[in-house]
């Protein structure tokens, strides 16, 4: 079906010259006066409203703004004279698409028509995949029509009314915290705090005093009793990211503070009781922990009441274009640019990619390729070299050669050895701002021989 396009202007021959050169690829409407055009819009929906700004009676920007009014979403153009900029400028302000100079050059009309139409193409599937989400799921902050998320979706609706802990486990990026925050939002408890903790980014020591407070005085630079994450998350939830990173001591609290309510801060004696929900993820096999010793039993069959497993990104590549496109709008707003889309060959190169370090790699990977792009779409070449080298290594060495493989080795090195300088030689956090695995980083250096960095 061709996008309506509705044209006024009370000059007969601007009026015929438009519908002439656009009649091919559009369904043209006419109209002499903004009062005209108000009845067409009422009888029909319209795409496009390409108006003069200057009218008798009603002007072009009064007409717009009433137009707004009647159809949510329309795509308004206004065309004016050289002298009258400002008004233009105006319009712009007040929810114009973009304007034109009279007289209009029409090489110029069919580009501005063809990317407002793109602009709201895309604004609708946006509106839509939110609605779709947010009615079928709840869940709008996680992106996802493959069948193995409306499995998890499923679940977090089910498990989230409750008050059982649950144990999400994952591969490093796969947006664990996410389902945390979705359990949360969907629970009674969704208007107390939620409160996140990165149990690897933290000593034993600090970490104690993190979850459970102190008291004054309790250590060196304890000058005043601090409450700790659990006081925090008071009728609210918890989420301890990286539970199989803790110390056995202070597993050995938490498990009292499941089984009794009830804590003591650092240095206290007296015993704090808390109503909050835990939520705890790992991307460990804790089972595995628990049988090497390095995990308590008894405190893993507390937190795993319920088990959520989210799926890495090679296991849901249906799910692949959606978020492409979710972080594609997202980043394009943040850095003010305007991108079109994926061209499908660069489409289909990112669809083939396994993406080990998932949905946080895909999500870097394209505000890296909007921040460094230069045209309306985004291809193969803005591809990152490491995602071309391994997907189709012949097609990134013929073109330029800027992914062969000594360059790419180098590159990766020094990524690495910036992002371990950047995390203080915390290589649990350097993994994870690169967006691959712990394994993953392992393997790396002691492959560049930097086992011992």
């Amino acid at each position: 079906m061709k996008p309506v396009v509705l044209i006024v202007d009370d000059e007969k021959n601007t009026r015929d010259g438009l519908a002439r050169a656009l009649r091919g690829d559009y369904r043209i409407l006419l109209a002499d006066s903004g009062e005209s055009a108000l009845e067409i819009l009422d009888e029909e929906s319209i795409d496009v409203l390409l108006a003069d700004i200057r009218m008798p009676g009603m002007d072009g920007i009064t007409l717009m703004q009433r137009a707004l009014a009647k159809q949510d979403g329309l795509t308004c153009i206004l065309l004016t004279a050289y002298g009258s900029i400002e008004k233009a400028v105006e319009a712009m302000k007040r929810g114009a698409h973009d304007f034109l100079t009279k007289p209009v050059h029409l090489d110029r009309l069919e580009l501005v028509l063809s990317r407002a139409l793109e602009s709201r193409r895309m604004q609708t599937e946006n509106r839509a995949l939110r609605e779709q989400l947010d009615t079928k799921y709840g869940l709008e902050s996680i992106i996802g029509q493959s069948e193995p998320m409306q499995r998890i979706f499923d679940k977090i609706r089910q498990v989230a009314p409750s008050r059982a802990t649950v144990l999400i486990q994952g591969e490093s990026g796969t947006g664990k915290e996410l389902v945390a925050r979705a359990l949360h939002r969907l629970s009674p408890r969704a208007q107390g705090p939620f409160v996140p903790v990165h149990c690897a980014a933290l000593s034993s020591n600090l970490l104690e005093s993190e979850l459970f407070g102190h008291e004054k005085g309790a250590f060196t630079g304890a000058v005043e009793r601090r409450r700790g994450r659990f006081e925090r998350a008071d009728g609210g939830t918890l989420f301890l990211d990286e539970i199989a990173e803790i110390d056995p001591s202070i597993q050995v609290k938490i498990l009292r503070v499941l089984e009794q309510r009830a804590f003591e801060r650092v240095g206290g004696t007296e015993s704090v009781e808390v109503d909050t929900r835990l939520l705890t993820a790992t991307n460990r096999d804790l089972t595995e922990e628990v049988e090497k010793g390095a995990f308590r039993e008894d405190l893993f069959y507390r937190l795993d009441v319920v088990s959520i497993t989210v799926p890495p990104l090679r296991e849901r590549a249906a799910d692949i274009p959606l978020l492409l496109n979710h972080f594609l709008q997202q980043f394009s707003g943040e850095n003010g640019k305007r991108i079109e889309g994926f061209t499908q060959d660069a489409a289909e190169l990112l669809s083939r990619y396994e993406w080990p370090g998932n949905v946080r790699e895909l999500r870097n990977a394209v505000e890296n390729m909007v921040v460094m792009s230069r045209g309306e779409k985004l291809g193969v070449r803005d591809v990152p070299p490491k995602i071309r080298a391994q997907v189709d290594p012949a097609r990134a060495q013929a073109g330029g050669g800027e992914a062969g493989a000594g360059s790419l080795r180098d590159m990766e090195m020094r990524m690495i050895l910036r992002a371990l300088k950047e995390t203080q030689g915390n290589r649990t956090k350097a993994a994870e701002q690169l967006g691959i695995s712990r394994r993953t980083m392992h393997r790396k250096l002691n492959e560049y021989g930097l086992q011992n960095y």
